[in-house]
């Protein structure tokens, strides 16, 4: 077998997880990924060496990186951002818009539509404006609303086929009817920054997964998620189980997705292992909620309209204290679960395959099958980047 590029170490996918295996790049596509004893090419002259190669990472919940939000409406800001998580691994994300006032969420939709027609991100992600009062966490609460049937057409309107998910909270009055709307275009609706009962919140995703089937031959998405899963909304509680339990309940029998932002902040380590040992590790997306502050020094920014200060890697909304997002990377994400205890295989399933199902892009993104673009993360013994292929092309480090 010829090929432009060969790479050789333990492959590590959802399927696979071979000590000494290859693959092979040509045409920017991957040719093979086996073991290397079944490669017909000629083999790299060093062995595994400690080398570990997993599919490009994929993100589904990111508002920016490398001092840039993607709430800025700033083109050259948000390529940036997206740049900079390339080269850290996450090779395909959804840019992540905080609740804004409606002409600034229009904006920043047209800005993020045009960064995805570039494929520089698989397309949006908003998180509000449809948000509880109550569960608000690092979104203003004075621009929060009631689900409004008229403002999510103008909101699609500006973001075409690029908006890909949108965040509410189920038991918001109306919350249904955008549900159904969302569905029927194909857009993944996410229940969070929610105070729902159990009920409302199995009822939502029951809703949500129902409606993406029945659209589902034009874009391929068919699980509702739930945002941050424990972040933004109650406890569980054993006399009023709330949205976890649905959460839980849903995904453990396939119906949903989990997030779990497992960066060692907004989850502690035995809550990762938990959900990963009760829902699988099929039916969970990590996540970073990355913000401008990721891959960055401590100081002083921007989530949408609030004031954030990041101390000790920690982002925190100025006056209430409020966790405002993640400072780490996916890559960073999939070593502190792997840290609490979650086996390799099981960390990267959940940050590429799961995610690129969640997008309907498995046949694209969040594999090493042949035929598929070659986006490949190659990490050292100690799971650091070491190089990131993006369609087969190295990209160059940033920071």
């Amino acid at each position: 077998m010829s090929s432009e590029l060969t790479l050789r170490g333990r492959i590590v996918t959802a399927t696979l997880d071979i000590p000494d295996g290859v693959v092979a790049v040509d045409g920017g596509l991957v040719a093979f990924a086996g073991p290397a004893s079944e490669f017909s090419g000629v083999l790299p002259e060093n062995g595994p060496g400690g080398r570990v190669l997993v599919p490009g990472l994929v993100d589904l919940h990111c508002h920016g990186a490398y001092g840039s939000d993607f709430s800025e409406g700033d083109l050259d800001g948000a390529s940036r951002a997206a740049r900079y998580l390339h080269s850290r691994g996450t090779t395909t994300l959804l840019a992540s818009l905080v609740t804004g006032k409606p002409q600034d969420l229009i904006r920043n939709l047209r800005v993020l539509r045009e960064l995805s027609e570039q494929g520089l991100v698989a397309g949006s992600h908003l998180e509000g404006p449809f948000l509880s009062t109550q569960q608000c966490g690092a979104h203003d609460p004075d621009l929060l609303t009631d689900p409004d049937p008229a403002l999510l057409i103008q909101l699609l309107a500006a973001a075409g086929s690029s908006l890909t998910s949108m965040t509410l909270a189920a038991e918001l009055p109306g919350a249904s009817g955008l549900v159904d709307q969302l569905s029927a275009r194909g857009v993944v609706p996410s229940l969070g920054h929610t105070a729902a009962d159990h009920t409302t919140a199995a009822a939502f995703l029951e809703r949500a997964g129902a409606g993406l089937r029945s659209a589902a031959d034009s874009h391929g998405r068919i699980r509702p998620t739930v945002t941050h899963l424990f972040n933004a909304m109650p406890p569980l509680h054993h006399r009023a189980p709330g949205p976890v339990s649905a959460s839980l309940s849903l995904a453990r029998a396939g119906k949903a997705v989990l997030e779990l932002i497992a960066d060692g902040v907004h989850l502690a380590p035995e809550t990762v292992k938990l959900v990963f040992d009760l829902v699988g590790a099929g039916n969970i997306a990590l996540v970073t909620d990355a913000m401008a502050a990721t891959g960055l020094e401590d100081g002083q920014y921007r989530l949408g309209s609030l004031q954030v200060t990041v101390s000790g890697g920690v982002a925190r909304v100025d006056g209430t204290g409020a966790i405002a997002g993640g400072t780490a990377t996916l890559m960073d994400v999939v070593r502190a679960t792997v840290a609490a205890g979650v086996p390799l295989q099981d960390a990267v399933t959940s940050a590429s395959a799961v995610p690129a199902s969640v997008l309907g892009l498995s046949a694209k993104a969040g594999d090493l099958r042949p035929g598929m673009p070659a986006d490949i993360v190659m990490l050292g013994q100690d799971l650091q980047v070491a190089g990131v292929l993006r369609g087969g092309e190295w990209v160059h480090p940033i920071g």
